[in-house]
């Protein structure tokens, strides 16, 4: 048996596993999980059906059903329009966006061992915004949008850990990579108020600033490809490796004596968690709050350990996406940016879940 098998599997075995959650929990915590996928579920499906173009669930699974197999239609024109051209990349996109930004929010929240991290902590978002801006102004097409700021948000997190690697070189090399990210965020944050203050006020500007609202209003299906490569290259580690984040929880010392390769870890998470922020950001806009709400719900539901908190992420970041943007394109007259929403939702509700688990953070 190699080293690094026996180590893995003392991981699993020993220390953290100690820790581990009784045979009970471990059980109400499974059931947890399926309720979470069965509610995800339940709420896809009613996203086909409500918008200012009513498809009843009858018509949608006949749809689906007649499609799937070759059938022909009995449905009109306008509904398979509504549903293929533009219900379906929509919505596909919302769940990705929202297990997306969750997993990320929850995997650094697990590797700073801080409750209050956020995906654009070291730098993705903003970084990500800058892009996007300089390619409006340039008038770039969306897909040129999309691809600067998502190169911008991964040079910005990887300027972000390479200042950090060259000044920290101690035991404080995380507080050292948090406070370099909180630079490389108000620089790039300072980018973009400076694009939008040269961008044509009557042009370029409002173009910034919704882009920068965040939105799904100009979802195709090309962006499923675009968001769905990033997104799997970026949650599977995250989701493989969460036992070695659970033994960072205890503390760099203690997860070496344990066998794990910390800085290797630390680097292959922010590499997937950068991965996972800068590609959502890129397809649909800065949407805050979905990040640092949900991470904290599924570790109420489930419990700090990892081995259930991150899918418990996963599956209730994109349910909440999903609902979020319903209620966008659905309960108003004109649609509403998705970060106002989230925001007004996220940040009441935030305080509760700080008042109610504050307990259940470790």
């Amino acid at each position: 048996m190699s080293l690094s098998t026996a180590s893995d599997k003392r991981i699993k075995n020993s220390g953290v596993a100690a820790d581990a959650p009784s045979k009970v929990k471990v059980r109400k915590s499974g059931l947890v999980l399926v309720i979470l996928f069965i509610v995800l579920i339940v709420v896809f499906l009613w996203s086909f059906t409500v918008g200012r173009f009513a498809v009843p669930l009858p018509e949608l699974l006949t749809v689906f059903f007649r499609k799937m197999f070759g059938l022909p239609t009995t449905w009109s024109d306008t509904t398979e329009t509504v549903l293929f051209n533009i219900r379906i990349p929509r919505i596909i996109v919302a769940l990705i966006i929202g297990a997306a930004m969750s997993a990320s929010g929850a995997a650094y929240q697990g590797l700073f061992r801080n409750p209050m991290v956020s995906p654009d902590i070291l730098g993705a978002s903003a970084g990500a915004g800058f892009g996007a801006a300089m390619a409006i102004l340039m008038s770039g097409s969306a897909l040129t949008i999309q691809l600067a700021a998502f190169s911008c948000g991964i040079i910005a997190v990887m300027l972000t850990y390479l200042v950090s690697c060259l000044i920290g070189k101690t035991n404080n090399s995380v507080l050292i990579l948090v406070l370099t990210g909180m630079v490389v965020s108000s620089l790039f944050s300072a980018f973009i108020s400076l694009a939008k203050y040269t961008a044509d006020p009557n042009n370029k500007l409002p173009e910034i600033a919704y882009w920068l609202m965040g939105g799904l209003t100009s979802i195709t299906a090309k962006n499923i490809m675009l968001i769905l490569v990033p997104f799997m290259i970026g949650i599977i580690p995250i989701l493989l490796l969460r036992y070695k984040l659970n033994a960072l929880a205890f503390g760099e010392e203690e997860a070496q004596a344990l066998g794990v390769d910390t800085k290797k870890i630390r680097f292959i998470y922010i590499i997937c968690a950068t991965l996972l922020t800068a590609s959502s950001v890129a397809t649909g806009g800065m949407i805050g709050w979905v990040g640092l709400v949900i991470p904290h719900l599924a570790r109420m539901l489930v419990g700090p350990n990892l081995k259930f908190m991150l899918p418990a992420s996963v599956l209730l970041g994109g349910a909440y996406l999903l609902l979020i943007d319903d209620i966008s394109r659905t309960f108003f007259t004109v649609e509403i940016p998705l970060s106002i929403l989230t925001a007004i939702i996220g940040a009441p509700f935030f305080i509760y879940l700080l008042a109610k688990g504050r307990n259940s953070w470790t």
